[in-house]
């Protein structure tokens, strides 16, 4: 059987038709191939880098570090922070350090703490925002706008990444900024090599369990979360709730304690007192905004519930 020219044309166009076809089929699988490639990359990122539970993490160890109590630490540079060798500095060099020039530094590291916590909230609040846009990239947008997005979303993903490295970095407080020398002019004498850095104390935190109130008096208990090193002074404070008389308003003050519990005794039977505990006012302290506060009801009079049952 012979072909003729008609049929060879035929032929032709519909091999080419099979081959279109073919092609776009092919296209459509690439497609898709991506697309459910670059699906996986962001879902990867948001389970292994922007994850519920790390943020959430995250916003639990912010408010912890809103609780802590900051410090200037002063370090030779070759020793590091959590170094406990330089407790054994002498005292010559806190005897150099100008007194006035400390006093603005300290002032330096309540600022610098402050802002800490402030952009440290602000970077954890644009990660939220945008594991909360990197969702809706997912679930709103199909494969066609998904991949002609995908270069505005690749450098979303490149942004975020930048964003935790900085939020981790913020984390833990670093060296302050001296802008001034901290030790006046000495002569001949040598100055030592010093550098200042911020450190942090776990909050003081009441033991909700072993704090308990009875008649007269209140058992108070609370402890630090992490390990002490040595012996703090506390700053405990009492104050009635709803006092009635002006006598009644005198029943409130302050103790100076030096260990992890107190007894406050002489208060009203069956009255609600307020508690707080925080750490004494130290030379090196320079940001403790927080403390620990617990509310208690003293037992009624057992005296005056008998007499009032046998009138």
């Amino acid at each position: 059987m012979s072909w003729g020219p008609m049929d060879v044309y035929l032929n032709e166009i519909e091999s080419s038709l099979e081959s279109i076809f073919y092609s776009k089929e092919e296209q459509e699988h690439e497609m898709w191939r991506t697309y459910m490639e670059r699906r996986s990359v962001v879902r990867q990122f948001l389970q292994a880098d922007l994850s519920l539970p790390l943020l959430k993490r995250h916003r639990k160890r912010i408010e912890l570090l809103k609780k802590c109590s900051y410090y200037i630490e002063i370090l030779p540079k070759h020793l590091a922070l959590g170094d406990q060798n330089y407790r054994m500095l002498p005292t010559t060099m806190f005897q150099l350090i100008d007194p006035w020039r400390f006093q603005r530094m300290k002032k330096v590291g309540t600022i610098q703490t402050k802002i800490q916590l402030l952009l440290l909230t602000d970077l954890l609040e644009q990660l939220e925002r945008g594991r909360e846009e990197l969702l809706r990239f997912l679930e709103t947008y199909d494969m066609v706008t998904f991949l002609s997005r995908w270069d505005a979303i690749k450098q979303r993903l490149s942004g975020l990444s930048e964003l935790m490295d900085n939020f981790l970095a913020m984390l833990v407080p670093g060296r302050l900024h001296v802008k001034h020398r901290l030790v006046s002019d000495v002569g001949a004498t040598k100055i030592p090599h010093i550098r200042l850095v911020l450190s942090t104390q776990m909050p003081v935190m009441f033991d909700r369990k072993e704090s308990v109130a009875h008649e007269d008096r209140v058992s108070l208990k609370w402890f630090i979360t992490s390990q002490q090193t040595q012996p703090e002074q506390y700053e405990l404070r009492f104050k009635l709730l709803e006092p009635r008389t002006p006598q009644e308003r005198l029943q409130c003050g302050m103790m100076p304690v030096t260990s992890n519990m107190c007894e406050i005794r002489n208060l009203l039977p069956n009255r609600s007192y307020k508690f707080t505990i925080k750490r004494a006012e130290t030379y090196m302290l320079v940001y403790d905004q927080w403390c620990d506060t617990i509310a208690l009801k003293t037992s009624p009079d057992e005296a005056m519930e008998s007499s009032a049952h046998e009138t």
